[in-house]
């Protein structure tokens, strides 16, 4: 199929050109939203900023005269040196007319401009998921779910909720002032008692008469008004809802131990900080689950996992433990996408290292669809430790990683790694492949 392009260029300008300049200036946006997020603080992560791109990525390219080439028959207002006619020297370029010299060089002045927070995150976040959602795709669809949606006044008579009948059958009731059967019965009896007089009194005559007409308008007054009316009928309500297609849940465990520094746990706490700002962002149906450990693991809410001084020895297996008992607990790996992310700066005791290698490969990695471990080191010896140390955590987990595929490792030491190893272990499919470590 062909097709012909027969939109109109705008004056002076390329329409192809155009095009390819908005691709270029987003693509210098992104980059510049991810470049400023390594200045950034955890609390100010997702808030809105300005950004700095270069002056020569939103130059969009014109059609006009070139500047060098052709012949120049006139003579400029303003000229005082100059005949028609004369022939001058072409002088070379760099220089303005009528002002002061620009010299040689490429303008160096950056275009600012503020990003609102929406913007800052879709730029940020537009091309990373959770990988290999295999039991369903969590944002292909959704299908229509049915929930209670309250009463109404019409509906099948199987939901026909007979509480609720009775309890607007009585209100209306009570508010038309139904004479009760207790009124009619009180009547009768005073009707009664008279008649049944062996010697009636002077005046039983008119409360007789009195009686009998007030017991025709309690009997007018309960037909007109009924125990039951259609106006009273209250059915149960059901409505469609959109459901997701999948439930997926995200468990974040984090070394806060004393062999942790406090620029490891900062490294830490961005990654994970950054890991719940994805998960909220780019989905909505996905559990968050947060668990801490030294020696010993707790499940912990958002600000005591990000900002709790907890402190101790370290023992990783109490953090797995303390993983599959939530999970046993709340979320079936037959129902539930589960997902884990770990950050330790790897040093653990050397005697709970098989016992760690063998919950990961045994227990975890079975109901598990992918794990994500970041060991975080020393930012003074980031280059050296990055290439040639390794701690008990990691050797402990490198065989497992080789025989998993769903098992990631990678390793970061200052602030501007956290970023770039964050998109490699989300990127979307078709973006980038991940390497295993």
């Amino acid at each position: 199929m062909h097709i012909v392009d027969r939109r109109l260029n705008p004056g002076g300008k390329s329409l192809v050109n155009r095009q390819r300049f908005l691709r270029r200036a987003k693509a210098y946006v992104s980059q510049a939203v991810r470049d400023s997020l390594k200045d950034r603080s955890i609390k100010d992560l997702a808030g809105e900023g300005e950004i700095t791109i270069r002056r020569d990525a939103i130059h969009e390219p014109t059609l006009h005269r070139a500047a060098k080439g052709g012949d120049r028959e006139r003579v400029l207002p303003g000229n005082r040196e100059f005949l028609e006619g004369d022939r001058i020297k072409r002088p070379d370029g760099g220089g303005g007319g009528g002002g002061a010299q620009a010299g040689e060089g490429e303008d160096e002045d950056d275009f600012r401009f503020a990003l609102s927070r929406e913007e800052f995150l879709d730029l940020f976040l537009d091309d990373l998921e959770l990988p290999d959602m295999a039991k369903k795709k969590l944002v292909a669809g959704k299908i229509e779910g049915i929930r209670r949606a309250g009463y109404s006044t019409i509906g099948n008579p199987s939901n026909l909720s007979v509480p609720r009948t009775m309890q607007k059958a009585m209100s209306r009731r009570i508010s038309l002032r139904r004479p009760s059967g207790r009124d009619l019965s009180r009547i009768d009896e005073a009707i009664a008692e008279i008649e049944g007089r062996a010697v009636p009194l002077p005046d039983d005559a008119v409360t007789l008469e009195r009686l009998r007409e007030e017991r025709v308008q309690i009997i007018r007054r309960r037909n007109l008004i009924a125990y039951i009316d259609p106006v009273d009928l209250r059915f149960r309500r059901f409505e469609p809802v959109p459901r997701p297609v999948a439930q997926a849940v995200m468990f974040c465990l984090m070394d806060v131990s004393g062999s942790m520094t406090a620029h490891m746990k900062d490294l830490a706490k961005r990654f994970f900080a950054l890991l719940h700002l994805f998960l909220s962002r780019c989905y909505e149906h996905v559990d968050v689950v947060f668990i801490h450990h030294t020696d010993r693991a707790a499940e912990v809410d958002e600000e005591t996992f990000f900002y709790s001084t907890v402190t101790g020895g370290t023992l990783v297996s109490s953090a797995l433990d303390k993983l599959i008992e939530v999970v046993k607990d709340r979320y079936s790996p037959s129902d539930w996408n589960i997902y884990v992310a770990q950050a330790s700066d790897g040093d653990t005791l050397a005697s709970d290292n098989a016992r760690v290698a063998n919950l990961m490969q045994n227990e975890i990695l079975p109901f598990c669809q992918y794990f994500a471990y970041l060991e975080v080191g020393r930012e003074e010896f980031a280059s050296i430790e990055a290439a040639t140390s390794t701690t008990g955590l990691w050797e402990a987990y490198a065989p497992v990683s080789q025989a998993n595929r769903q098992f990631t490792m990678r390793k970061v030491s200052h602030r501007r790694e956290i970023y770039p190893v964050f998109r490699e272990l989300f990127q979307r499919r078709g973006v980038g492949e991940r390497t295993p470590a």
